[in-house]
């Protein structure tokens, strides 16, 4: 169920969304687990809203402070040839950004990746299977910067 809407059900809001990498007050950062995308990234905000201007200006700041912190560690740990930064909350109306790793052998480059794949090879299973071996790596890092951007405020 959403925060603002008991009766509406909410996929980010009844579910962390994926594996948690870090989250502050605002807003969480997860692994989506995706199988053929590994090392999809969400920045998924805390409370129910859908839009970034439903966020006031220091808000807005912040998710997209996250945002390029993320794409600089994916950008670092996993070295994907582009990444893609999507926020379209079409099935899910629930303001998240999603970073992409992108390679030009994965199954749907240079398509988007809700495109049909064009491609299901031994290459494609092989980057996969490559970047799974990064991605404790890229977590970690990953919630390091994060922490080292947004210390915890003492209690």
């Amino acid at each position: 169920m959403t925060k603002n809407n008991p009766q509406m059900p909410c996929l980010l809001c009844d579910n962390a969304g994926g594996f948690l990498i870090w989250s502050d007050q605002l807003c969480r950062v997860i692994d989506a687990n995706d199988p053929n995308y590994p090392g999809l990234t969400r920045v998924i905000w805390s409370v129910h809203i859908a839009e970034m201007t439903d966020l006031n200006t220091d808000h807005q700041q912040h998710i997209m402070r996250v945002v390029l912190i993320v794409e600089a560690a994916l950008r670092q740990c996993l070295e994907p040839h582009k990444v893609n930064l999507a926020s379209l909350g079409n099935y899910v109306p629930h303001l998240h950004w999603h970073v992409i790793p992108r390679w030009s052998d994965d199954a749907t480059f240079p398509d988007a990746i809700w495109a049909a794949q064009s491609r299901r090879d031994d290459a494609v299973k092989a980057r996969c299977d490559g970047v799974l071996m990064l991605l404790a790596h890229y977590h970690a890092h990953l919630k390091n910067q994060l922490l080292t951007s947004f210390p915890p405020k003492p209690t």
